[in-house]
């Protein structure tokens, strides 16, 4: 425990010192931190062991409150009117590219790794997520940025996090045997989704009302901050409480939040001043960037309990170059995107920390069976795969589009 706190601390002094440094270089911060913990694993510097089985509890709470402090950051961020021209694309990428992708994964999981169907499918609803964690190089920077690529991304990372626990309850249950297919559309894919969306918008627009209300009586709020972290868990637990999607009702409580501050504003001089909005963006993309730093290090840990055989780097690389692609290129038509926008989504599905927290989900609520290894080793390998070729693309990518945006003449579409 000790080596641990040392090791988090010598991590987060070293990377503010050089986040300049870092960000200049073609590299990702998850990238670093994913290369730190696997040198401080079982066979290298054997200061933490991990194993996303056998430790899968505690990865789960850590997972599950990264990817809530996240998805609500996400919501925060996008200040996009509510209209279907806006939204078409992420709405697509989160449920037609997802059910492809879920299903690519699952045909590769079945004839490469030799799953069975039920555990194949569950293992491409724990992949199928892009990851809003780790995806912040490709995100928006900015409440006005208006991007086409780093929009679109950015929603898919907010939405389909909750989108997939459909899938992964319905593969559980295939696992299960027996499984009652009118219950899990009406419960777990209606109202679960519903009533999530429902929940979302009534607790942000509430706090914006209560805001609002309190800074016009008595001119301002101490500890504002604390309001984020509240929010996230008033709302994650009502939602549990309800029996819907907790990752869902918080994503859209931050984005009914920050749509009710911004449209809110009395003068348009008070939309673009730095209030509540902002000041939560702040700091929960802080907490989110330590938790970002705590879970990639276990990741990297836990790559030495992985099972490295050509059959698991095979399934990795498909998952990356051929499914998330043909499954985006598929849904995505031409008209939306631009053509060189088109392809680098098609590229950028970043897996994460939300599919730890899937596959950590799915273990602890089946029942212990031989494939779990496998299964584990399969998702830690894609994961790092992702986190190792998107993040040394992403920074040369998203500089060659902006370069090609600025260039005379350009007509790509924003």
């Amino acid at each position: 425990m000790v080596s641990w706190f040392l090791l988090v601390g010598a991590v987060l002094v070293v990377m503010a010192f050089a986040s300049r440094w870092v960000a200049r270089m073609p590299l990702s911060f998850a990238l670093v931190y994913l290369a730190v913990g696997f040198a401080i694993g079982p066979d290298g510097a054997n200061l933490v062991a991990i194993d996303l089985v056998a430790h899968g509890g505690v990865i789960e709470i850590l997972a599950e409150v990264a990817v809530l402090i996240s998805l609500f950051a996400v919501g925060l961020r996008l200040n996009l009117p509510l209209a279907w021209s806006y939204w078409r694309t992420p709405i697509k990428l989160a449920t037609l590219t997802m059910l492809l992708t879920i299903a690519g994964i699952a045909l590769a999981a079945h004839w490469l790794l030799g799953f069975d169907w039920p555990v194949a499918v569950l293992l491409g609803a724990v992949l199928a997520p892009t990851d809003p964690v780790l995806a912040s190089d490709v995100q928006v920077r900015h409440a006005d940025d208006r991007d086409a690529l780093r929009l679109a991304l950015t929603a898919e990372g907010g939405l389909n996090d909750g989108t997939a626990f459909p899938a992964v309850i319905l593969g559980l249950m295939l696992i299960g045997g027996a499984p009652d297919f009118s219950r899990w559309v009406w419960h777990d894919v209606v109202w679960a989704i519903a009533g999530a969306v429902a929940l979302g918008t009534a607790s942000g627009l509430l706090l914006a009302w209560a805001v609002a209300r309190i800074r016009r009586s008595r001119g301002g709020l101490e500890f504002e901050e604390f309001l984020a972290l509240g929010m996230i868990a008033l709302t994650y637990g009502a939602a549990l409480a309800t029996q819907t999607y907790g990752f869902i009702a918080v994503f859209v409580a931050g984005l009914a939040f920050a749509q009710a501050k911004f449209h809110g504003a009395r003068r348009p001089s008070e939309a673009t001043t730095p209030g509540s909005a902002q000041r939560l963006l702040v700091f929960t993309t802080q907490c989110e960037r330590l938790a970002e730093v705590a879970l990639v290090l276990l990741i990297g840990a836990a790559l030495w309990t992985v099972s490295w055989s050509l059959q698991i780097v095979a399934f990795g690389a498909a998952l990356m170059f051929i499914v998330r692609p043909l499954a985006t290129l598929i849904t995505i038509r031409a008209s939306e995107l631009s053509h060189l926008r088109r392809r680098l989504l098609a590229w950028f599905g970043i897996r994460g920390i939300g599919s730890v927290y899937y596959a950590t989900y799915a273990m602890e609520n089946a029942d212990y069976a031989p494939w779990m290894h496998d299964f584990a080793s399969a998702t830690l390998v894609a994961i790092a795969m992702s986190i190792a070729a998107h993040g040394i693309s992403a920074t040369p990518l998203m500089n060659w589009l902006r370069a090609r945006r600025a260039a005379p003449g350009s007509s790509a579409r924003t």
